[in-house]
């Protein structure tokens, strides 16, 4: 008789979440048809070998199985590391200690909405100009190396200094602005340029940065174009495009 306890319901649980988590990094990364690929193998797989028990054709698969992690790792190693990150960040047990403590309006949500202002009137500025920018936000993980690749700042944040860096003449333009703790720390930074093949063609390459770092971290990315003034945002290697400078403001108040 098949007895059915917590601890199944919690496996199966815990076994959908893992499934979940893995196609949300699948889908940031443009290999979602490779998931269900994998999936679909995997079915088959379980089928042959504990349902059907076919003996010669269950060991094909489990020869498949064992060199396919291997070739899983190399194909996915930018994702796996992702995976890691996040878990190392702390950012859902964070997320679980924010819900059970409920923090009081004070001095640190007005020095939030105080640099998010200033960072807003930035880009409203830039892209009235038609002027470029990268603005990457760092949360819970580290953007150390990101940093280093730029010219260190360190500096508090203010709406005239990033108009400056980004103005078309700075030798700083063309690079990511990093703001971490509420400093900007470095400009003309490198990012990972994304190669998903699903990003729109009229999209350029500070888009593409952006998509890649936020899909190997969890900052935010704000891109302001320079041939169009528009201004998006990239969260969790998602494009938010076209926002207006009100939907910005409210997204970062959300965001962070």
């Amino acid at each position: 008789m098949f007895n059915f306890e917590i601890k199944d319901a919690i496996d199966i649980l815990l076994v959908a979440l893992l499934l979940y988590y893995v196609w949300r990094l699948m889908k940031s990364s443009g290999s979602l048809n490779i998931f269900y690929g994998i999936l679909v193998f995997i079915v088959t797989w379980i089928v042959v070998s504990q349902i059907l028990e076919m003996k010669l054709l269950g060991s094909i698969f489990d020869k498949l199985v064992s060199v396919g992690v291997l070739a899983l790792i190399i194909l996915f190693q930018e994702e796996i590391r992702r995976f890691f990150l996040t878990l190392g960040s702390q950012r859902r047990l964070n997320a679980i200690v924010r819900f059970f403590i409920k923090k009081r309006p004070g001095a640190g949500e007005d020095a939030k909405d105080q640099f998010i202002m200033r960072i807003v009137l930035a880009c409203d500025s830039m892209s009235k100009n038609m002027t470029g920018a990268l603005i990457i936000l760092e949360r819970e993980m580290s953007l150390t190396d990101i940093i280093k690749s730029g010219e260190t700042i360190d500096a508090n944040i203010s709406t005239e200094l990033i108009k400056n860096i980004f103005f078309k003449n700075s030798p700083l333009h063309d690079g990511a602005m990093i703001i971490s703790r509420n400093r900007i720390m470095a400009a003309g930074c490198i990012l990972p340029v994304s190669h998903n093949l699903n990003i729109p063609k009229e999209l350029g390459l500070r888009h593409r940065a952006a998509l890649g770092i936020t899909s190997q971290s969890d900052a935010i990315a704000i891109i302001v174009s320079e041939e169009t003034g528009t201004i998006s945002v990239a969260q969790g290697g998602v494009f938010h495009l076209k926002l207006a400078i009100n939907e910005l403001e409210s997204y970062l108040k959300n965001a962070l």
